[in-house]
C-alpha cells in the first residue's frame, strides 16, 4: 500500500514541476500525508465542539511512537483548546533551543458552501483538499514526519529541538502568548506558518521562494465624538455625526510615510522581477529611494503593494446616534491599523490624532491578542540554512525575504526579542491559493522536497 502511494506522489510531483527531488524518505513522506488527513478529519473550530485537543493528542501519539519520551511531550489544555509542546533534548544544555512552531487550529468553514465536505479529506487530481489542508495542517505533519525520521536515521542534536503547535493562532492567540512566554529562551523560532514558494502559473514549476522576517505590528483605535445631543428640530453646528466623519474622511485621505528596511529592500529587489513592467520598475525606484513620488504613486495604487510601503490604517467599523429623531450624543469608528516594524502603536495613534485635528475627536487604544514587534534579524545562519536547505530541492531557485501584513505566532516570539523566521518549503500557485477560504487545497507533490528541506534546516541549525 505504501508503495502505491509513494509511486502516486513521486509521478504527481514530477509532472507539476520538473524539478521536485524525488522521494527519498517513503515512511517519512507517507507518514506526513495520512497524518495530515487524520488531522483535517478533526474539526479544531473554535467554539463548541472544538476538536484542536484531539489533533494535539494525534500528533503527540505519532511523536512518541518516533521515539520521542512520553513525558517530553506535554498537551495542555486552555479554555476550549489545547496546546502541545514536545522536546527533543540536545547534547549540550548550554546552548538555547531552536524551535519549530505552529498551530493546531484552522478557521471556520460551513459544508453547505464547499463542493465537498471541508473536514473529510480527499486525496484528487494531484491535491489534498480539506480545512487546514494550506493553513496548516499539512505543513505541521510533515514537519513532524522530518523529525521522526531524522530520529530513525540516529541524529543526535546538539542543541534542543522543541517542535510546539499553538490552539487558537486564527482567533485570540491566548495559547500563542502562553507558548511564547515558555519559550523566550529560545535561539531561534522557525514558524513552518510563514514563507513559501510561488508555482508559475502556467507551468506550474517553482518561480521563487520566500522566508517571512518580519510582519505589521495589528492594533485597532476607537476614535470617538460625544456631545449633549438634543431635539432634531432644533440642530446644532457641533453635530458628532458630521464632526467624526470629517475627521474619518481626513483619515482615510492620509498616507503614513514611506519606508524601506534591509529586509524590505532585498524583497522589492528581487519581487520586482516577478511583476508587471511598471510595478517592477516602481519597486525598484522605491527600494533605491522611498521618497521617490513616482514609484510611490504606483505602489499606493494597488492594495498588493500599499501595505509592503508603510503603515496603513482603514476605518472598519462605525457606531452612532440613539434615535432617528435626535441629534447624535456619541459617535464611534473603529481604525485598523498595520504598523511597519519599529513603530510603537501609541506612536500611530498620535499621530491619528494630529490627522484628525479635531480635539473633539478622541482616541484610545483597543487592540486585542495582538504585541508590538520588530523584524528578526537577518541572521546569516538562518538565511545560510535555508538557502542550503532549498537548493538541495530546487536548485537555482531564488530566495529572499519577505515582510507579511498579517499575524502570526512569530509575533509573540519577537516580542520577546527572540528572533522567529517564516519557512515553510510549500509552493503553490497564487490561483490555488484558498487558505481560510472555499475549497481549500494545496498540492501534494511538495511533500517529498519539504522533507529534504527541513532534515536539511533542521540539522543545520540544531547541530
Amino acid at each position: 500500500m505504501r508503495t502505491v502511494i509513494l509511486a502516486t506522489l513521486g509521478i504527481v510531483g514530477l509532472a507539476n514541476t520538473a524539478q521536485a527531488a524525488p522521494a527519498s524518505h517513503p515512511v517519512a513522506e507517507t507518514q506526513a500525508l495520512e497524518l495530515a488527513k487524520q488531522a483535517i478529519a478533526l474539526r479544531s473550530v473554535r467554539g463548541p465542539g472544538n476538536q484542536a485537543p484531539q489533533v494535539a493528542a494525534l500528533y503527540k501519539a505519532a511523536l512518541v511512537t518516533g521515539g520521542f519520551k512520553d513525558a517530553d511531550v506535554t498537551i495542555t489544555r486552555v479554555d476550549d483548546t489545547a496546546f502541545i509542546i514536545a522536546r527533543w533534548p540536545g547534547s549540550d544544555p548550554k546552548l538555547k533551543p531552536l524551535v519549530i512552531s505552529g498551530h493546531l487550529d484552522v478557521v471556520e468553514a460551513k459544508a453547505a458552501d464547499w463542493k465537498r465536505d471541508p473536514f473529510v479529506p480527499v486525496v484528487e487530481n494531484g491535491y489534498l483538499f480539506g480545512r487546514g489542508a494550506t493553513d496548516m495542517k499539512l505543513d505541521g505533519t510533515i514537519a513532524i514526519a522530518s523529525l521522526i525520521e531524522m530520529k530513525r536515521s540516529g541524529y543526535k542534536p546538539r542543541r534542543d529541538i522543541t517542535i510546539e503547535f499553538s490552539g487558537d493562532e486564527e482567533t485570540v492567540m491566548k495559547t500563542s502568548a502562553l507558548i511564547a512566554d515558555k519559550l523566550s529562551n529560545a535561539d531561534l523560532v522557525l514558524n513552518i506558518d510563514g514563507g513559501g514558494g510561488t508555482l508559475n502559473e502556467e507551468t506550474g514549476k517553482p518561480e521563487y521562494w520566500t522566508w517571512q522576517g518580519a510582519e505589521k505590528t495589528y492594533a485597532d483605535f476607537e476614535a470617538t465624538v460625544t456631545n449633549p445631543g438634543g431635539h432634531s428640530s432644533a440642530p446644532r453646528k457641533d453635530n458628532a455625526i458630521n464632526q467624526l466623519s470629517a475627521a474619518l474622511v481626513r483619515i482615510g485621505d492620509y498616507q503614513f510615510k514611506p519606508e524601506v528596511s534591509e529586509l524590505t529592500r532585498a524583497y522589492f529587489l528581487q519581487a520586482a522581477k516577478y511583476e508587471d513592467a511598471v510595478t517592477g520598475a516602481a519597486m525598484r525606484a522605491f527600494a533605491a529611494n522611498p521618497a521617490d513620488p513616482k514609484a510611490i504613486k504606483a505602489l499606493t495604487a494597488s492594495p498588493s503593494t500599499i501595505g509592503k510601503i508603510g503603515t496603513t490604517c482603514v476605518v472598519t467599523m462605525i457606531n452612532g446616534g440613539h434615535a432617528i429623531n435626535a441629534l447624535p450624543q456619541r459617535v464611534s469608528a473603529n481604525i485598523n491599523c498595520r504598523i511597519f516594524p519599529g513603530h510603537k502603536p501609541d506612536d500611530i495613534m498620535a499621530e491619528l490624532q494630529r490627522v484628525a485635528a479635531d480635539t473633539a475627536v478622541t482616541f484610545r487604544n483597543v487592540t486585542e491578542g495582538s504585541v508590538p514587534n520588530d523584524a528578526s534579524p537577518m541572521r546569516p545562519d538562518f538565511i545560510a540554512g535555508v538557502e542550503k536547505a532549498m537548493n538541495k530541492v530546487y536548485p537555482g531557485v531564488p530566495v529572499f525575504p519577505s515582510q507579511s501584513s498579517g499575524a502570526s505566532d512569530s509575533m509573540w516570539f519577537r516580542y520577546h526579542k527572540v528572533p522567529s523566521y517564516g519557512a515553510s518549503p510549500v509552493f503553490i500557485k497564487d490561483s490555488d491559493e484558498f487558505s481560510h477560504g472555499l475549497n481549500e487545497r494545496t498540492p501534494i507533490f511538495n511533500i517529498a522536497p519539504a522533507i529534504t528541506y527541513y532534515l536539511s534546516l533542521f540539522t543545520d541549525l540544531s547541530k
